[in-house]
C-alpha cells in the first residue's frame, strides 16, 4: 500500500540525510538498498526479463542504476549500461557504485540504439529528482529513443524529465510503465503529466525509520478511495432531511439545462436533505420532470430568487450559468446572500472579471478557468506549476481552491491535498458539474470547507473509477452519478470497522 504523505524533492533530500544519520550508515549503503529494491522489483514485475538496458545519469539516480546492473550481472542477466555525463563528476556514492559494477565485470556501451535493441526491459536511471532545467540536446534524444522503444520501461525514483514537485514535463520526459519511488512519494508523480509518465507507482522506504518522517511535515497528502472513510460516517437511526441541509443550485441558461440538473442531482446523491434549482424558465419544468426529487424554479427577476436563498443552507453556483445580464443578476444576488458557496464554470469567469475575496466558498476551476482567475496567458502556464497556481488562487480569493485535472489538487493555502484516484474517461462534458454538486451536497451536511472539498473530489474520482470498470471511452457524467451511492455506503461501512 502506498503512503499518503507526499514530499518535494528538496524535502526528500533532507529525509535522505536524516535516514543516513539515524541509521548511522553512509550514502553508498543507502544506494545499495535502492539498487536491491529496484532489482527485486524487476524480478517480481518482469519475471521473464533477462536482458536489461540501464541508462545511468551523472547523479545518485545513476548510482542506483549501477547497483541494479551489478546485481543483475551477478545472477547471469545480460546487462547493457549506457552512461550519461563524465564519470569523474559522479558524487562519491555513485562513483563507488560504478566502480563496484566495473569490478564485477561490467562494461559500458557507447551506442544507444545497439544497447536498446533486443532488450526485455529498459531502466531509466538518468536524472531522478535532480532535474534543474528543461531537458535538451543529446539527452533529449536519448529519452525520445527510450519512449520509441518497443520494450517496457522501468523508472527509478522519478521518470527523467518529469518535475518531481509539480508534475510538469521539462522539455521531454520518459514514459515509464512502472516507477519505483524511494524514501518518499513525490507529488509530481500523481498530478499534471505525472500519471501519464510514471505508469504504475510503487514505493520503497529503504528502511528509513518512522522518526525520520515525523521530523519533517509532508508537503501534501494524497487522497484515494480508502481515505473516504475519514470523511464519511453512517447516519443515525433518528435522522431526517432537516439534518442534512438545503442546497440551492443556480445556473442553467437557455441550452444549458443539463449542467445545472447534473449538479443538483449530484448534491442529492451526496446526501443533501433538500435540493432546489434556480434556473431559466425555459426548462425549469423539464428538470423537475427528469428528476422529481429536485424542486426546480424558473427565475426571471431577482425578487423570485430571494425566497429560495432564504431557505437555502449552501449554494452551488455556476453550472450552465452563462455570462449575460440574467446570469450576472443571479451571481450578484447569490453573493449578496453571504451563504457558503461552491463556485464553478461561468461563475468563476464572472469572478475573474470582478475579483473579490471570501473565506466561505470553494472555487473549482479547471486549468483554463484558473488561468483567467490569475490573469495568466493560458492553461499551460497553470499546468506547468499546478500546486503554485492553486495556492495563488486560494491566497487571492480566499476559501478553498480545487484545481481540477489529472491529479486534482485541493488547498486552503497552508494545507494541500492531491487525489490520485480517477481516470482518463472523466474527460467528458458534465463531469465538473457533478463534482460541484457532490462537494455542495457534502458541505450542506455540516462539514467544513476543506473536508467537503477533499471528500467530494475523492468521491467523484472513486465513483468514476467504479463506472470505468465497463470501459473508459464513452464514460458519461451520468454514469458516475449511478455509482455515488454505492461508494458512499462502502466508505461509511469502512469507517464503522476502523477503530477510533
Amino acid at each position: 500500500m502506498l503512503p499518503y504523505a507526499l514530499y518535494t524533492a528538496r524535502q526528500v533530500r533532507e529525509l535522505d540525510r536524516l535516514t543516513l544519520q539515524t541509521l548511522a550508515i553512509d550514502g553508498y549503503t543507502l544506494m545499495c538498498k535502492a539498487g536491491q529494491a529496484a532489482f527485486a522489483t524487476v524480478r517480481t514485475q518482469w519475471p521473464k526479463a533477462r536482458r536489461l538496458s540501464i541508462l545511468c545519469g551523472p547523479g545518485n539516480n545513476g548510482g542506483d542504476g549501477y547497483v541494479l546492473a551489478r546485481l543483475a550481472l551477478a545472477v547471469g542477466f545480460e546487462v547493457r549500461v549506457l552512461e550519461w555525463g563524465p564519470p569523474e563528476r559522479l558524487p562519491e556514492a555513485a562513483s563507488q557504485a560504478r566502480k563496484a559494477w566495473h569490478e564485477a565485470g561490467g562494461k559500458a556501451h557507447d551506442d544507444l540504439h545497439t544497447a536498446l535493441a533486443g532488450a526485455d526491459l529498459v531502466v531509466d536511471a538518468l536524472l531522478g529528482t535532480g532535474l534543474q532545467r528543461p531537458v535538451s540536446g543529446l539527452l533529449a534524444q536519448w529519452i525520445e529513443a527510450i519512449n520509441q522503444s518497443s520494450c517496457p520501461v522501468f523508472a527509478l525514483d522519478v521518470p527523467s524529465g518529469l518535475d518531481a514537485d509539480q508534475g510538469a514535463v521539462l522539455g521531454t520526459a520518459v514514459k515509464a510503465n512502472l516507477t519505483l519511488s524511494f524514501i518518499a512519494l513525490k507529488p509530481g508523480l500523481f498530478t499534471a503529466e505525472g500519471q501519464a509518465h510514471s505508469g504504475t507507482v510503487l514505493w520503497d522506504g529503504l528502511g528509513a525509520p518512522p522518526e525520520v518522517y515525523t521530523a519533517l511535515p509532508p508537503y501534501a497528502q494524497r487522497l484515494d478511495r480508502q481515505r473516504l472513510a475519514d470523511f464519511l460516517t453512517p447516519r443515525v437511526a433518528s435522522a431526517h432531511k432537516g439534518h442534512f441541509g438545503h442546497v440551492l443550485a443556480i445556473g442553467g441558461a437557455p441550452g444549458m439545462s443539463g449542467a445545472v440538473r447534473l449538479c443538483a442531482e449530484a448534491a442529492a446523491r451526496a446526501g443533501a436533505g433538500l435540493v432546489s434549482v434556480a434556473t431559466h424558465p425555459d426548462h425549469a419544468a423539464l428538470i423537475a420532470q427528469a428528476c422529481p426529487e429536485l424542486m426546480s424554479h424558473g427565475i426571471v427577476r431577482s425578487a423570485e430568487l430571494a425566497p429560495l436563498l432564504k431557505r437555502a443552507t449552501v449554494i452551488a453556483m455556476g453550472p450552465g450559468l452563462g455570462q449575460d445580464r440574467w446570469s450576472r443578476m443571479l451571481w450578484e444576488q447569490a453573493l449578496a446572500s453571504h451563504l457558503p458557496m461552491v463556485v464553478d464554470a461561468d461563475a468563476l469567469n464572472l469572478l475573474a472579471q470582478q475579483p473579490i475575496r471570501r473565506d466561505s466558498w470553494i472555487l473549482t476551476p479547471h486549468p483554463g478557468e484558473a488561468a483567467r482567475l490569475l490573469g495568466e496567458t493560458d492553461a499551460r502556464a497553470v499546468q506547468a506549476a499546478r500546486f503554485t497556481a492553486a495556492e495563488r488562487i486560494a491566497a487571492r480569493y480566499g476559501g478553498v481552491c480545487v484545481l481540477k485535472g489529472s491529479g486534482t489538487l485541493i488547498t486552503d493555502g497552508p494545507q494541500r491535498w492531491l487525489c490520485s484516484a480517477g481516470n482518463p474517461g472523466m474527460a467528458s462534458g458534465g463531469m465538473g458539474d457533478v463534482l460541484t454538486g457532490l462537494i455542495t451536497g457534502l458541505l450542506a451536511q455540516g462539514r467544513r470547507l476543506t473536508a467537503s472539498a477533499c471528500a467530494g473530489v475523492c468521491l467523484h474520482a472513486s465513483a468514476a473509477d467504479q463506472a470505468a470498470a465497463a470501459g473508459m471511452q464513452g464514460l458519461l457524467a451520468s454514469d458516475v452519478l449511478t455509482q455515488v451511492r454505492g461508494v458512499i455506503s462502502g466508505a461509511a461501512l469502512q469507517s464503522l470497522r476502523t477503530p477510533p
